[in-house]
């Protein structure tokens, strides 16, 4: 299947990128692809670099960034397993807008743009189902920019805990365990407040039922968290 092994091709084709796409279109979109695994951390690219390509993450993570003008590193976004990255560029600009690293032990399936926007321009309709999935992607963006503006610090961290938490079963009574997958510093950038507001929101959050131990978090209340994430304002 494309040089993808049929596990590979599968988790491809659950990107939400491809969710309109049949597997039989699929197909020729993955010419020439390629998985590739990532041992260790490291950069994948630089701002400004050539856009000849976009990625899907198998597993692991990778964390697009700025660097300020001190040289510290703004996280933009964040995307693990299943997401498209990157293909965005290939569309418009031909050039990374942001630097990419990955984590250690990341595979990521590599899309060369040149056949994927070939097979484009040969059938419309496919074209047409990616500008979909780019204009869902662009929606919740405006979404997530909007809860930056209206809501504040415990309830920003409150919606990232609980997107976390999607999908983790909860273990007896002991509430639910989740990771955080960046460092409090990366994780406070990501969501747009100082890391000084990161450790105040954490001790806020504590009513809501939220422990936290390093980078490892209990969360034994998530309708609390709920309540707080729809509460208007700093309360």
């Amino acid at each position: 299947m494309a040089g993808l092994s049929a596990a590979d091709f599968a988790l491809v084709a659950a990107a939400p990128l491809f969710s309109d796409v049949a597997e039989a279109d699929l197909v020729p979109l993955m010419e020439g692809a390629q998985a590739v695994a990532y041992p260790e951390a490291g950069l994948l690219f630089s701002q400004g670099d050539a856009a000849d390509r976009f990625f899907v993450v198998l597993a692991g993570r990778v964390n697009l960034f700025a660097l300020t003008e001190t040289g510290d590193q703004s996280v933009i976004e964040v995307f693990d397993a299943v997401n498209t990255f990157a293909e965005a560029a290939i569309f418009s600009s031909a050039k990374f807008p942001l630097n990419c690293e990955v984590v250690a032990g990341t595979r990521l399936v590599h899309v060369p743009a040149q056949p994927f926007l070939r097979r484009l321009s040969e059938n419309h309709r496919l074209g047409m189902l990616m500008l979909a999935g780019l204009g869902r992607w662009q929606m919740r963006l405006i979404r997530e920019i909007t809860d930056l503006k209206n809501k504040s610090p415990a309830q920003r961290l409150a919606t990232f805990l609980l997107a976390l938490a999607r999908g983790v079963e909860r273990q007896g009574g002991e509430g639910t365990s989740v990771r955080l997958p960046l460092s409090k510093g990366m994780l406070a950038s990501r969501i747009g407040i100082a890391p000084e507001s990161l450790s105040r929101a954490l001790a806020r959050l504590k009513a809501s039922g939220v422990e936290s131990r390093g980078r490892a978090v209990v969360l034994t209340d998530l309708e609390a968290l709920r309540r707080l994430v729809r509460e208007d304002g700093e309360t």
